[in-house]
């Protein structure tokens, strides 16, 4: 936000400066100037829509590995700093994909976290499984949170989604007014549409930027000098055709996350960053995008802060508007966040 605010002074330097000269219309000019100072002001509050939390003295997260940098606990308060002076003026907690049978239990903690006014988690997108015989059931507890946006169930095997009990647990969701997050490794993109297509009033969060893997947009030699045993996952050509198609679906939103997470390791820049956020960006328009951080699985490359300064490198050429909406206004408009 640094460059946008030098650059605003120097707008507003010679905007007065023209003021000074043509009296008649100095009134309109510093109008205009309070206009800009706002936008600027707005542009640099942020809502994290992809907030991870997790307590390992309540919680079992089986996907943790014994000895890895995530396996510990993270709590609010480290939150708090790692967002230190960064602005986030709210965040939605995502599920952290605990044991099944805790599932429910997760759900009551993160409500009794969001009631609170003592840190900027109000709302979440909790675990659950579309598909189950119950999942009615389940979801009648949350019928009237003021709290619970939506339901995630990571998708490991994509054509799970397309069986019969899953999509009507998705189309529950729409009855409800909640939402799905989509989350498909990149090459089943098509089979996520296909998802979206069969639950027209369900509103889809497709997460991570569809799980796009920075490294396939490497040049060959960068890909062979870094991650030799993790090639990526997919073509750049096939995920940029893919997320076209989905994005043409107007009930599916994008955040703009989780690529920091797989960037080269130790040599990344935001340049490694860009071709995905800016195709993002443009298949999905200014008002179907939102900022998320994933934190902390971010922190496998970069910082919370590190990760916000270089998405704000990457879209600071980008309308005031256009930044203000992607890193807050669409967040409160599409959560109804107060």
């Amino acid at each position: 936000m640094d460059i946008n605010r030098r650059e605003f002074v120097r707008q507003t330097v010679r905007t007065a400066s023209v003021a000074g000269v043509i009296g008649v219309a100095s009134p309109l000019l510093a109008q205009k100037a309070e206009e800009d100072a706002s936008a600027a002001r707005r542009v640099a509050s942020i809502v994290d829509t992809h907030q991870h939390l997790w307590d390992l003295s309540k919680f079992r997260l089986p996907w943790l590995k014994p000895g890895a940098p995530l396996n510990r606990s993270f709590l609010t308060k480290d939150y708090v700093e790692a967002a230190e002076n960064l602005n986030v003026v709210k965040a939605v907690y995502m599920e952290v994909a605990v044991d099944p049978n805790q599932l429910l239990s997760e759900a009551e903690h993160v409500i009794r976290l969001c009631a609170r006014r003592d840190n900027p988690t109000c709302a979440a997108v909790i675990g659950g499984r579309p598909a189950a015989e119950d999942f009615g059931q389940y979801m009648a507890r949350f019928r009237n949170s003021p709290y619970v946006k939506g339901i995630r169930q990571i998708l490991s095997a994509p054509e799970e989604c397309l069986q019969r009990p899953f999509i009507a647990g998705v189309r529950l969701l729409g009855e409800l007014g909640m939402s799905f997050d989509l989350c498909v490794p990149p090459t089943g993109l098509l089979t996520g549409a296909k998802l979206v297509d069969a639950c027209p009033d369900t509103r889809f969060i497709l997460d991570h930027c569809g799980n796009a893997d920075p490294m396939a947009f490497l040049p060959d030699a960068e890909k062979r000098a870094d991650r030799q045993d993790m090639p990526p996952g997919h073509r750049a050509d096939q995920w940029r055709r893919d997320m076209a198609q989905i994005a043409k679906r107007k009930n599916v939103v994008c955040k703009i996350s989780g690529i920091v997470a797989r960037a080269p390791q130790g040599t990344w820049t935001p340049a490694h960053l860009a071709p995905i956020i800016n195709h993002c960006l443009e298949v999905f328009g200014p008002n179907r995008v939102m900022f998320a951080s994933d934190w902390p699985v971010c922190t496998r490359r970069a910082t919370l802060r590190q990760w916000v300064a270089a998405l704000q490198e990457v879209i600071r050429s980008r309308p005031a508007g256009e930044q203000r909406k992607l890193l807050h206004d669409n967040a409160i408009r599409f959560y109804g966040l107060a």
